[in-house]
């Protein structure tokens, strides 16, 4: 086995070469020769400098995730960051790609650092429940200042090159193609430089306003999360402690943040979304079809989101229509979009026009035969989408995928209207299709291995996190929400109001409750639209048009800037079918809501394991998480309930007359 580590002699320059595919990630191997080569440079009179860079795509990414969990080995990273901070010789970062977590801890301990114009560095270990835990909190504010320090630890987002120079994180930029000579020639230039630059050594000035204003600005978005609260206490305490005495507040929160459950939460689903990727039954190495235009049925507000990842991707997107003023209304939107998210910086004008020259809108569905991907995306009726099935099965080219984006029919109907099933798959977006990163791929009966291959690596191209789901009604997100739904309706008729059981959800962590999420939606989704046909209060609110947010009126009133509040009105509908229906009221307390509407939720969960619809249980987490917004620093509903104990949640849904699945009390499935 190669060595990770190597060095080279440049003169009296010592170039030191890291080199662990596929993204050089810290692991012992890499920690202990970067150790030796540091010791190798000391011992060497004729060094007068050092150049630590690393071969292949990017800078150091990360830890080694293999050592998650496990005893750390020596050299430990924080040990290893001291000691290249102690070089008597001067050491020069050279990055590329990306410097995170540990790759950004050994960039601030190394004296000066140097990057391409492409390269990112970040501490994104917040995201993981935790804090950059070799020495991140108490180097940055030193060397970038409080507010810079704050942003990059609290949110664990990266900055660019550009930025973290504009902050005196990056001391000079070298050419795309030219970093390992620039970086040489920079350490040649500083190499006689006296004191050397120690991060360490440095003050860090206090700011609290920019602490106040930081807080203020992320209040909703640390809602009750322990990690961010933890990074910003140790950025504060690098102002008002030594050195030394800072290092050790932050191991101290390290160790607290890594004993929690909120870091073993996210660290679960850290390794749950990589798990999601892999396909029961179907090798990694299982060819992919080539995809180079995607059809889209429907240009209406998910299929225009649809055509926008594949657009974004640099993928060329045919998109259908059958009336001309609803496909220029969908272009219209889709151009809306992009143009406001180069307005935020996010991409340029040129790239706008660019995947605005990759659609082609038509209203000949006959175009769709050049597609290799064609998804339908119209509304849910099964009836529509077996004659659109038909109709692709008579053009699409052989070979070609077709893919439905259906969120509760079932897909092996719809290919039984193909003579080609194993073609068939479902590709379930979430709305907004072009932000919300979750993807279903449905498993059809008959869904060649090759297709489904080939989907879950394309969501993994269009920045999607996919989970397979088998054929079952709703599949696995929305087979779980309906049950919530019907409790949260029950109680609503057993004393319960909407503002009482979306607070306790938004107190849960959810970002809104079930009747704040069907006014976003819209009330008369999946309405009859019969005003006299009315059998239950969504159908009284549908029928006075009270449809929600877009008629400022749904189980809440709104304001013109759609604020809500409670509704007298919907208080005497709910008043008038609970007369009408008999029901029996009584004090419906936080935790009964709790306990029926997300315990159902878990044991519905079971139910579709025990069935085969979803692969594994952290599958489930990760669909809730990304698709429905369950709090991440709780896990998921299947790791929360083994969190809680099954004994605890199977109590709940028996004192509330719900059959529980076999798998919460132990006993093997039929």
């Amino acid at each position: 086995m190669t060595a990770p580590i190597r060095t080279e002699r440049h003169g009296e320059i010592l170039v030191i070469i890291a080199d662990n595919p596929p993204v050089n990630a810290l692991g012992a191997a890499v920690r202990a020769g970067l150790a030796r080569a540091i010791d190798e440079a000391a011992a060497d009179d004729a060094v007068a400098a050092v150049v630590l860079r690393c071969a292949g795509r990017t800078f150091f990414a990360g830890a080694d995730i293999t050592e998650f969990g496990k005893p750390m080995q020596s050299p430990a990273l924080p040990d290893l960051v001291n000691a290249i901070e102690a070089s008597i010789k001067p050491v020069v970062a050279a990055i590329h790609g990306t410097a995170l977590g540990g790759g950004c801890e050994v960039a601030l301990g190394c004296h000066y650092r140097i990057a391409v114009s492409s390269a990112k560095i970040g501490t994104p270990e917040v995201k993981l429940g935790l804090l950059p835990g070799a020495g991140g909190t108490q180097r940055l504010p030193r060397l970038a200042g409080v507010a810079m320090a704050l942003e990059m630890t609290a949110t664990g987002d990266p900055v660019t090159a550009a930025k973290a120079q504009a902050a005196g994180l990056i001391d000079a930029i070298a050419g795309e193609d030219s970093l390992e000579a620039d970086a040489i020639a920079y350490a040649r230039a500083i190499k006689a430089s006296r004191p050397i630059p120690r991060a360490s050594e440095k003050k860090a000035d206090s700011d609290p306003d920019a602490v106040a204003a930081f807080q203020r600005a992320n209040a909703r978005r640390f809602r009750e999360l322990d990690a961010p609260a933890a990074n910003i206490a140790c950025v504060v305490k690098a102002t008002e402690l030594p050195f030394a005495e800072g290092l050790a507040f932050e191991r101290a929160a390290f160790l607290t943040l890594m004993a929690g459950p909120q870091s073993a939460a996210q660290r679960h689903l850290f390794f749950a979304e990589r798990q999601a990727a892999k396909i029961d039954g179907i090798p990694a190495d299982t060819l992919r079809r080539p995809i180079r235009r995607v059809g889209v049925i429907g240009a209406g507000t998910m299929g225009g989101g649809i055509a926008m990842n594949f657009l974004s991707a640099g993928l060329a997107v045919t998109i259908v229509e059958m009336e001309q003023e609803a496909l220029d209304r969908g272009v219209g939107v889709m151009r809306r979009n992009y143009e406001a998210s180069a307005a935020k910086g996010r991409m340029t004008a040129d790239q706008v026009e660019a995947a605005m020259a990759a659609l082609t809108p038509t209203l000949d569905f006959d175009a769709l035969a050049q597609c290799d991907l064609v998804i339908e995306a119209v509304y849910e009726n099964m009836e529509v989408k077996k004659d659109i099935f038909a109709r692709l099965d008579a053009i699409a080219r052989p070979g070609a995928m077709l893919a439905s984006n259906t969120s509760y029919l079932d897909l092996d109907e719809i290919a039984a209207a193909t003579r080609r099933p194993e073609d068939v798959v479902g590709m379930h977006f979430f709305s907004p299709a072009n932000v919300m990163k979750l993807l279903e791929v449905v498993r059809g009966a008959r869904t060649a291995p090759d297709v489904l291959a080939t989907v879950m690596a394309l969501a993994k191209t269009i920045g999607k996190v996919a989970v397979v789901a088998g054929v079952t009604f709703g599949f696995i997100g929305n087979r779980m929400l309906r049950q919530r739904q019907a409790a949260a309706n029950a109680l609503l008729l057993e004393g319960a109001s909407p503002e009482q059981i979306d607070r306790v959800h938004v107190a849960f962590g959810m970002p809104m409750g079930p009747f704040q999420m069907a006014d976003l939606a819209g009330v008369d989704i999946g309405w009859h639209r019969d005003p006299t046909r009315i059998e239950n209060i969504r159908e009284a609110l549908a029928a006075e048009s009270r449809w929600g947010q877009k008629k400022l009126a749904g189980y809440y009133d709104y304001d013109e800037r759609r604020t809500p509040s409670p509704s007298p009105r919907v208080a005497e509908i709910i008043d008038e079918w609970r007369t009408r229906t008999g029901t029996p009221q009584h004090t419906v307390s936080d935790e009964e809501i709790v306990e029926r509407t997300i315990y159902p939720m878990i044991n519905e969960g079971a139910l579709i394991l025990e069935e085969g619809m979803a692969q594994r249980a952290s599958d489930i987490d990760v669909v809730w998480v990304y698709g429905y917004g369950w709090p991440a620093y709780r896990g998921g509903p299947m790791f929360w309930a083994k969190s809680e104990g099954h004994d605890k949640i199977v109590a709940g849904l028996k004192k509330h007359g719900v059959a529980v699945a076999d798998s919460l009390t132990g006993k093997q499935p039929g």
